[in-house]
């Protein structure tokens, strides 16, 4: 299969961003998208020749030139901020050194620059306050996922749905949903593994489609089930406190400022040709300040941990005591009645005995525990 025309620019240098990785497995890279390794590596071998011009026509102009005087420079300034109004002059100085521009100047010339073109308000100084946070060590460690609100268009609503890497900040999706279902989340999220592999954990908020640990069995949903069949552990945000969730809540804010802020989009097919243009920006192009001005591409890596192409068997140790889920969430073992989720009707789930409190069970799901139940079988507050 060759490239395909849809976002051909985008995809080809998505692909050689998380080829060029050290270790990256460019076979099963070519397999998760879609293309021949004929293809691939000649688009390879054209990008170590001529680098970012690989992915467009020959003919294209270069963008920069090391012979422009000040007053041009000036104007590159000028042009980056009004094509990215958020961008402040740390990110728009190492922009314009990755596009190739000498004698760069530092970021306080450029902001002096903004200030006299009279291109940062009050309100783009309050935005530019860095969140503080941690970060997992690698890629796919930990992917943070839920929906940007929702607004109108013009005869539905549109939920954005968003998916970020934790070390890297890759934006792993962003999609126009009309709803937040399953049945609307699902296929985005196979798409996802399949190019990119399945992460250790994902993060959610909570309510639909994520479930809730305030929910009775931590409130597991017909998602977060099939995510756990897939080997992948499902965590929660803690209830009202975003921070939890951080690194997305803080994409949240960059997708509103410079996406939605403004704008209107009469349909779900044009506001997705917005997400997907600025994806491509906040993926490859715009620096971000928490990794040292790099790019979130410069960081990812894609997960060797390949989407099955069936779920795997449910298998419990022989110590388990191993009981199927009945109508109405319920499960017997010892001769008493639980109340475990709906959703893991006719599914085996395991009891087994935990080692930190005397005569108390730990209720497992393959390898998630989701209840604890005292020796009088009643539910513990986790």
């Amino acid at each position: 299969m060759t490239w395909q025309p849809k976002d051909l620019m985008d995809i080809k240098r998505e692909f050689v961003a998380l080829a060029l990785q050290e270790g990256a497995n460019r076979r099963e890279l070519c397999r998760r998208f879609g293309i021949g390794a004929k293809a691939a590596y000649a688009l390879l071998k054209r990008f170590a020749q001529e680098g970012p011009a690989a992915y467009s026509p020959r003919s294209r102009r270069p963008l920069t030139s090391p012979s422009r005087t000040q007053p041009l420079l000036e104007q590159a300034v000028v042009a980056l901020r009004r094509e990215h109004p958020a961008w402040g002059g740390r990110k728009i100085a190492r922009r314009l050194a990755d596009l190739g521009h000498t004698q760069v100047p530092p970021a306080s010339t450029i902001t002096a620059i903004l200030h006299r073109h009279g291109l940062i308000t009050s309100q783009a100084s309050l935005d530019a306050t860095p969140w503080l946070r941690f970060e997992h060590e690698l890629p796919n460690a930990l992917w943070q996922i839920d929906f940007k609100g929702d607004f109108a268009l013009a005869q539905q609503r549109c939920y954005p749905l968003t998916l970020l890497d934790d070390h890297s900040r890759f934006n792993l999706a962003l999609q126009a949903c009309d709803s937040v279902g399953t049945a609307c989340v699902q296929p985005h999220l196979i798409r996802v593994f399949e190019r990119y592999g399945i992460p250790v954990r994902i993060n959610a908020d909570n309510g639909a489609p994520w479930g809730s640990p305030r929910l009775a069995g931590h409130g597991l949903s017909e998602l977060s089930v099939w995510l756990i069949r897939l080997g992948i552990r499902v965590s929660h945000s803690a209830p009202y406190h975003p921070q939890t969730n951080g690194k997305i809540e803080r994409f949240h804010r960059s997708l509103k400022t410079e996406v939605l802020a403004g704008r209107s989009f009469s349909s779900m097919h044009e506001a997705q040709l917005a997400f997907e243009r600025w994806r491509s920006v906040y993926n490859h192009e715009r620096p971000h300040e928490a990794l040292d001005m790099k790019c979130p591409d410069q960081r990812y890596v894609p997960s060797p941990r390949a989407y099955p192409s069936s779920l795997p068997e449910i298998e419990y140790p022989q110590r388990d005591t191993v009981v199927v889920v009945k109508h109405n969430g319920e499960a017997v073992v010892h001769g008493h009645k639980i109340k475990v989720p709906n959703s893991l009707l006719k599914m085996p789930i395991a009891f087994r005995s935990d080692p930190g409190r005397d005569g108390a069970l730990d209720v497992f799901f393959c390898h998630q525990r989701f209840m604890q139940l005292d020796r009088d079988y009643k539910t513990i507050s986790n």
